[in-house]
């Protein structure tokens, strides 16, 4: 059982565990499966992190259901790895990446029953690459019975309440499609009637649904397995330093209410504290201008485990193109004043019917690419300057059909949104581009000439819907291209969206092993590190869903195996 607080904590374990993401979880899980003993502490109240709030994709090429189906593409994946990322991280990073992965994921199904199902169409991002799949390499984690987890439930963070129906009930992405349909197909309504009645049944006597998909999903069957191996996990606990000497890290300290607390790390100390994207401070100092200010990353994820690794002389990577993993959202205030960070990344953007332009009222990017590049895109402009805040721009039918940010298909009445400021609205270009601060008729300008085009579903300014990723993220039932149409007259509607990131890439830096190095290229003994606090072996770049978590997994896995077959010394040399 989760325990919080300092209360009742051994003096020594074999190995402690920073952060209880896919990425800490994993770590402690596999060397419990190495026999080592383990304790996990969470500075939060809750269990899980960003990791909870994600879709839960893991990345792995050459995976195991691909090679039951006789489709090992590790030549082709290498391939695609090394033209996405060049130099920008070590290619010993990404090799040991892609002779890895699979074998986590092999090992994790077989021993502790971490299961998966392949999206078998589920592209990669970068279609314009050699070696990018067009389906296969991303898997889904199981759906998942939250009440397995008994007391331990209430400590699993819950995903962002926006991202569940009825602020609790917890679906995936087909399933929610079907739900759309239910007025008019068989499967959609009996699957609404199946979710819905489990969904009121839980709320008898949980405080949400307990079908558990996605992100939430994966970290509920790791922690499960975690404490069914009898590893320590503890909430609410922080600690305010590393022990360590001459390059070897050798536990952690506490502030306890009767003073400080030292807790000896027999093996290691495995930092896994989901990087700091939720730190206004490591924003400003590592992120590009203007600087976000909202993320939907946890917000414990604020580079505090950073900060203790460099504290024992761990050194950060380059920094990169950006130093982050990127979401477009649009930002809304709830109604108890709280905010509400909303990722645009599949359900709306690559619609046909609906633009996206700058404060000059033109367009800069093409909409449809995956959510990092299109920051990307935002933050780049057309040369002159980022275009931070970007408008998203529809008409009614566009909302009714496919919903728009934080508001969902077929919603009847829109006035809230307009009311709080979430969503503008005009009845023509020439007045919405005027509330907007748009320069005058240059709104107007850009959608006639966008629709002259969309209407025979071609974009020669941007090449929309011109790869099978962009038309996955379309309309099937649209054509000729499933990602354009003409954007309507009036009355039309726009939102904000700004940079947010998910993640950050720029960490400590490791070797393949995710042992942590110092200064001089030297392994720091006993420190390793994994997750978001790792530098990315992909060099910020993001082959593809799950890409993340994948890559997280992997390096945890491997930290674990290297501190079961590997004790470590002071005088241990790469």
């Amino acid at each position: 059982m989760i325990r919080s607080g300092t209360e009742e904590l051994p003096q020594c374990v074999d190995v402690i565990v920073l952060g209880s993401g896919a990425a800490g979880l994993t770590a402690a899980l596999t060397a419990a499966l190495n026999g080592l003993s383990c304790l996990v502490l969470e500075h939060q109240d809750t269990i899980g992190g960003t990791s909870a709030r994600s879709s839960g994709s893991v990345w792995v090429p050459a995976n195991r259901a691909m090679q039951k189906a006789g489709k090992d593409d590790t030549a082709a994946a290498r391939l695609y790895l090394d033209t996405l990322v060049k130099d920008r991280a070590p290619q010993a990073m990404r090799d040991t990446f892609l002779n890895s992965a699979h074998r986590m994921q092999s090992e994790l199904e077989d021993q502790a029953g971490i299961g998966f199902r392949p999206l078998v169409g589920a592209v990669d991002y970068r279609q314009d690459l050699p070696g990018a799949a067009q389906g296969w390499r991303p898997l889904d984690p199981l759906p998942f019975d939250g009440r397995k987890l008994g007391g331990d439930f209430n400590r699993l963070s819950a995903p962002l309440p926006e991202l569940m129906l009825f602020r609790g009930m917890m679906v995936t992405r087909p399933e929610a499609a079907s739900l759309l349909r239910a007025d008019r197909s068989l499967f959609g309504a009996w699957l609404g009637v199946r979710l819905v009645s489990r969904f009121l049944r839980d709320r008898l006597r949980y405080r949400r649904g307990t079908r558990l998909v996605l992100g939430n999903a994966l970290v509920a069957r790791l922690l499960l397995a975690c404490v069914e191996r009898g590893i320590n996990v503890r909430t609410g606990v922080e600690p305010t330093g590393l022990i360590h000497d001459d390059d070897h890290v050798t536990g952690v300290t506490l502030t306890t209410g009767g003073g400080p607390l030292n807790i000896r790390a027999a093996r290691a100390v495995i930092l896994a504290g989901g990087g700091f994207p939720a730190s206004k401070s490591w924003r400003e100092k590592e992120l590009p201008a203007p600087v976000a200010a909202h993320t939907p990353a946890s917000e414990g994820a604020r580079g505090r485990t950073l900060e203790l690794g460099l504290g024992a002389g761990a050194s950060l990577g380059p920094s990169g193109l950006d130093n982050a993993l990127w979401f477009p959202s649009s930002i809304m205030k709830r109604a108890d004043g709280s905010i509400a960070v909303y990722p645009h990344i599949l359900l709306d953007r690559a619609k046909p019917g609906s633009i996206v332009v700058d404060q000059t009222g033109q367009r800069f990017v093409n909409e449809a690419v995956s959510y990092h590049e299109f920051v990307r895109g935002m933050y780049h402009g057309r040369g002159d300057g980022p275009c931070v805040p970007a408008w998203m721009i529809c008409d009614r039918d566009f909302i009714r059909k496919y919903g728009l940010g934080l508001i969902r298909p077929r919603t009847p009445i829109l006035t809230r949104y307009i009311r709080n400021g979430y969503l503008k609205t005009a009845p023509d270009a020439a007045s919405l581009g005027a509330q907007l601060n748009m320069p005058n008729d240059a709104l107007g300008e850009t959608i006639t000439r966008f629709n002259s085009h969309a209407a025979q579903g071609t974009d020669p300014d941007f090449g929309r819907g011109n790869t099978i990723y962009e038309r996955n993220n379309g309309d099937p039932d649209h054509s000729p291209n499933p990602c354009l149409g003409p954007v309507g007259t009036g009355p039309l509607f726009a939102v904000s969206l700004v940079p947010t990131p998910l993640g950050t890439s720029r960490g400590l830096i490791t070797d393949t092993n995710a042992r942590a190095l110092n200064a001089q290229g030297q392994p720091i003994a006993g420190l390793y590190v994994c997750g978001n606090d790792m530098h990315s072996a992909f060099g910020g770049e993001y082959p593809g869903a799950g890409a993340q978590l994948g890559q997280a997994m992997c390096f945890a896995w491997r930290a674990a195996k290297h501190i079961a077959t590997h004790p470590q010394s002071k005088k241990e040399t790469p």
